[in-house]
């Protein structure tokens, strides 16, 4: 598949120095990944400048060179080079017009929020194929066509990397496919010129002011994805003044909204909500009709995704007879609340949990708390390279169960031991109620020997990842594993007659 130069940037406006019937046979923002016949997009990042890679492209035969200002070509006098403003944004538009808009196939709906993302597209996806639609997910965990799962690098890929998984997605006759949409993607316009036929909106909390700096500029990335630049049906949590604000805006647009949350003003909200160990019983008023489920998550929160959910697949046009009963076997979520199985637990539930910012961890908490006839002991630690300034309201938040245990989460290349002192700076109320253990494993075993029967240990921040990022390396790390290998440490591989009564 090809496209010729101008096919490849219709719509953009730009400046082209060279043949515009040259041919293009992919795409490129790397130079190190550039193959003969590429068009290479010299992408003007944080730490590097793509048209400092310029030479290296065309020596690797990138045949156009797509830039914000013009480059000195050397001696390859046969590359034809295009100027453009944004070199991010001209780059998606290629991308979508190389694919031929391969999102306008599909009915995708975008999920953005601090929390709730993965848990509402697993649900999302689940309603679809209980109503008869081959589905796809991109997102946090990883990617799924069809049935086929993969890993991936970002929550959102970058715009090249999205239209061609659109495109495998058009391939396998994908008809609704659930995407996580990041505030760093809307802000690096990597979802630019993508067709959402729903976006939808959980919450807004402390989370990334490392890169967006203010709540305002969280935001402002975040309904970006609500504006005239994204028309869709819109789905949106009203419980925090950032949904409000959203839905205002969307109500001035006159666009198709769904209003979902714990206000009874919303269209979508719990009557009732009784929580047990295994499930939830909810009964949902969802526009005047009342509907009575249970489903196989627990907490509060998961209330919040599941109708989020809700409202996705009205929008979509599912009927809430179809979507009820999709939710009514809803899948485990990866590192998401999960249990930890073990032969022999010693009467301790072992919970792991992507919780990774402040509001996370307290409705994690609360939400095993709520669980829990004896104590709640939580594991957890703040990433490094990331938001500073949340690692002591983390350690704040940590303090909403009976024991804490700071450890490392994946430092990256920041130094562990500064990490955990910046959390504990915000432990002072807690003294006597914490310990510090930097090694991740040790910090499991601890919290595990801490706890009695009856009692719940929450290990925080990783979920779903199978590594730990340490300096330059990736060491295989996996919550799940290793906790449930320091449960058998701890209670033997088998239960004892008493705990079979259990």
């Amino acid at each position: 598949m090809g496209k010729t130069c101008t096919e490849l940037l219709e719509g953009i406006d730009c400046t082209v120095i060279g043949n515009p019937d040259d041919e293009v046979g992919g795409i490129a923002y790397r130079s190190d990944r550039v193959r003969p016949g590429d068009a290479f997009f010299c992408i003007v990042g944080f730490s590097a400048d793509g048209h400092s890679f310029a030479q290296d492209a065309i020596d690797r035969g990138a045949k156009v060179l797509v830039v914000e200002r013009k480059v000195y070509l050397a001696d390859a006098t046969d590359v034809t080079e295009v100027v453009v403003k944004d070199t991010r944004k001209a780059m998606a538009v290629a991308a979508a017009n190389f694919y031929d808009h391969p999102s306008q196939g599909l009915s995708l709906v975008g999920i953005t929020g601090t929390n709730g993302k993965t848990t509402t597209t697993y649900l999302v996806e689940h309603i679809a194929r209980v109503a008869g639609k081959r589905t796809g997910v991109i997102g946090t965990v990883g990617v799924r066509v069809g049935d086929i799962q993969e890993k991936s690098a970002h929550t959102t890929p970058e715009s090249p990397d999205l239209q061609q998984l659109f495109a495998r997605m058009r391939e396998a006759r994908c008809d609704v496919v659930a995407m996580e949409v990041s505030s760093h993607a809307l802000d690096l316009e990597r979802t630019w010129g993508t067709a959402f036929a729903v976006t939808a909106f959980s919450n807004l909390t402390q989370d990334h002011l490392d890169y967006h700096h203010t709540f305002e500029a969280y935001f402002e990335a975040k309904a970006r994805l609500f504006s005239k630049d994204y028309p869709a049906r819109r789905v949106i949590c009203i419980d925090d003044k950032w949904g409000r604000e959203l839905l205002r805006r969307c109500s001035v647009a006159e666009d198709s909204v769904v209003t979902t949350g714990f206000d009874p003003s919303a269209q979508i909200h719990p009557v009732e909500a009784t929580y047990a160990p295994t499930h939830t019983s909810v009964v949902l008023d969802v526009r005047g009709a009342r509907y009575a489920f249970d489903y196989p998550l627990v907490g509060r929160f998961n209330v919040e995704n599941v109708m989020c959910a809700f409202g996705i697949g009205l929008q979509l046009g599912f009927s809430p007879e179809v979507i009820v009963e999709a939710l009514k076997d809803a899948p485990q979520i990866p590192g998401r609340l999960e249990r930890v199985g073990a032969p022999n637990t010693g009467g301790v539930s072992v919970f792991v949990d992507y919780a990774h910012t402040p509001d996370a961890l307290e409705k994690a908490l609360s939400s095993i708390k709520s669980l829990t006839p004896g104590r709640t002991i939580c594991v957890f630690g703040c990433g490094g390279d990331r938001d500073a300034s949340k690692r002591p309201i983390m350690g704040k938040a940590a303090l909403a169960a009976d024991h804490a245990v700071v450890t490392s989460d994946n430092p990256r290349t920041e130094d562990p031991d500064a990490i955990i002192a910046d959390i504990v700076s915000g432990m002072g109320a807690g003294e006597g109620r914490f310990d510090v253990e930097p090694d991740r494993r040790a910090a499991i075993a601890r919290a595990i020997a801490l706890a009695r029967p009856g009692d719940s240990v929450l290990v925080a921040g990783k979920g779903h990842e199978d590594y730990q990022l340490v300096g330059d390396k990736v060491l295989s790390f996996d919550d799940r594993v290793v906790a449930a290998e320091e449960l058998r440490r701890a209670f033997g591989a088998a239960p004892t007659g008493a705990e079979e009564g259990r």
